[in-house]
């Protein structure tokens, strides 16, 4: 996994350390994540849903645990007193006053990332392209909240190319706001996501999956 991401790095003449690997573990239990990631190094593990993340955090030390699914803001109290503080789908002015609230209770700072819904898809969560600057500047006088920049997920396709639109559209949109960080790219199409901009990578089956031989 590594040699895939350096190798994407050097194409667009980018250093190694300017991406994080997140590990998206959903679906998989402590021992074998265990196994196949802190074993070899990933020590940013992601979650989708609160309730599984709640399942495995006591049986994993020593992690960085990121929030990437849709949050209802009657879940932040638990990702606050379990000191889970990076969220990738920051997605409405509510939510980020419900982090800053929860935030101060538990004397913590959220580092966030506007999700946006580049294309605005029906099935897709997030705020469409002229939220985020709205959502953005409400974070401003939220001191707690830290947004970070943009997380996006491309539109599913076989053709990790197909996302690449979706990528450099993120890419300027978080460019002309100012925000440094870009999460994008998935187990499919993440090396075409670091390609076109990505600092943090959230990929799971690719992890999970047998070392090819030969």
């Amino acid at each position: 996994m590594r040699t895939r991401i350096r190798a994407a790095c050097e194409r667009s003449g980018r250093s190694l350390d300017s991406v994080r690997l997140v590990g998206v573990s959903k679906g998989h239990e402590p021992a074998e994540i265990r196994e196949k990631l802190l074993a070899a190094g990933v020590m940013d593990l992601a979650e989708n849903r609160v309730q599984a993340w709640r399942d495995k955090a006591g049986e994993l030390d020593s992690v960085t645990w990121h929030f990437i699914g849709n949050l209802q803001r009657n879940k932040v109290k638990y990702l606050a007193a379990g000191g889970v503080t990076w969220v990738h789908s920051l997605n409405s002015v509510r939510l980020a006053e419900e982090l800053q609230r929860q935030a101060e209770l538990h004397d913590i700072t959220f580092q966030a990332f506007i999700e946006v819904n580049i294309a605005n898809e029906d099935a897709k969560q997030g705020a469409i392209p002229d939220e985020v600057p709205v959502i953005l500047d409400a974070c401003l006088a939220l001191p707690r909240v830290k947004v970070l920049g943009l997380m996006v997920m491309a539109p599913f396709s076989d053709d990790p190319e197909n996302a690449r639109g979706t990528f450099s559209q993120t890419r300027e949109l978080a460019a002309s706001l100012g925000l440094p960080e870009l999460s994008m790219g998935m187990s499919g199409d993440f090396e075409v996501a670091i390609e076109e901009g990505a600092t943090v990578v959230r990929v799971g089956s690719a992890l999970f999956e047998p070392e090819p031989t030969g």
